[in-house]
């Protein structure tokens, strides 16, 4: 399963804490002047023996993109600050956009991310419990769907789900164009295929691209792409205005597209690739 709500959310809100069991708002949308939530997607267990925790969010605005840099009001704990969050979030709902990494020892233990967006404060716990736990990545129920593989380079490592891979530190300058090229395979699986108005229609892998951290927005050339599930591969390029240090991520959705998002983690993986900017 996948978690899909908000539970157990500690609101902050003019300094009155409280603890309260919550889901996502359902109210309509407004154009800005919202707060951002954290989500707890789900956790899943590692080849190695450790776990990964998944967490996305929710941007209650439908035109105000928000910037909140880690520290105070955008940390995970305990432990180190910086666990690989966003900093840049765009709006609606995004799923699974990063994933805490947890020893095989974790047991009982819980995670918080906190991040508080125009006064309001919403910290979401990660754990171990038994009806979080995401199977979907080794294979969905009725499909076998899984995630698809991503690589940064054609015959270099791979990575799925929501952890996915993590490539660089590029080296980028403002002003000038950096090209990054990403490769991704999928297994054909998704039960969109079974339904298509065209059973000849050849399973495709959408490849979009984000501003993950970073002190600004950057421009990409060609933001979204699909190529084929058999693999293929993307190339882009990303303006920055602003020096600093970037996370950018590349998000793989399978041909269940982004609808497939919100019910299991089988359809979608991500990739990171670090890049400094110099002035």
């Amino acid at each position: 399963m996948a978690g899909a709500a908000l539970v157990w959310v500690t609101s902050t809100v003019a300094s009155a804490p409280c603890l309260v069991m919550a889901q996502a708002p359902v109210a309509p949308l407004s154009p800005s002047g919202q707060a951002v939530f954290p989500v707890f997607e789900g956790w899943y267990r590692n080849p190695d023996g450790t776990f990964s925790l998944s967490f996305g969010y929710f941007n209650r605005n439908a035109k105000d993109v928000v910037d909140v840099p880690v520290g105070a009001n955008n940390f995970v704990a305990p432990g180190e600050q910086n666990r690989g969050q966003p900093t840049h979030f765009e709006v609606r709902r995004h799923w699974g956009v990063f994933a805490v990494n947890v020893p095989a020892n974790f047991g009982k233990q819980t995670v918080f991310w906190t991040l508080t967006v125009r006064g309001q404060t919403y910290a979401i716990p990660g754990s171990l419990r038994a009806e979080w736990q995401i199977d979907a990545l080794d294979g969905e129920v009725g499909s076998g769907n899984t995630p698809p593989a991503l690589r940064f380079d054609a015959n270099g490592p791979v990575g799925s789900g929501p952890a996915g891979i993590m490539s660089g530190p590029r080296l980028a300058a403002v002003g000038k164009p950096l090209t990054l090229t990403v490769w991704a395979t999928d297994d054909g699986r998704s039960p969109a295929i079974a339904t298509a108005a065209s059973a000849a229609a050849a399973p495709q892998t959408t490849l979009t691209w984000f501003v993950h951290q970073g002190p600004a927005a950057a421009v990409f050339g060609t933001p979204t792409a699909k190529v084929p599930a058999a693999g293929g591969a993307m190339s882009t390029t990303v303006t920055f205005a602003v020096p600093g240090d970037y996370v950018l991520r590349v998000r793989a959705n399978d041909a269940s597209g982004l609808a497939g998002a919100g019910h299991a983690q089988c359809c979608w993986s991500n990739g990171f690739v670090k890049v400094t900017v110099a002035p």
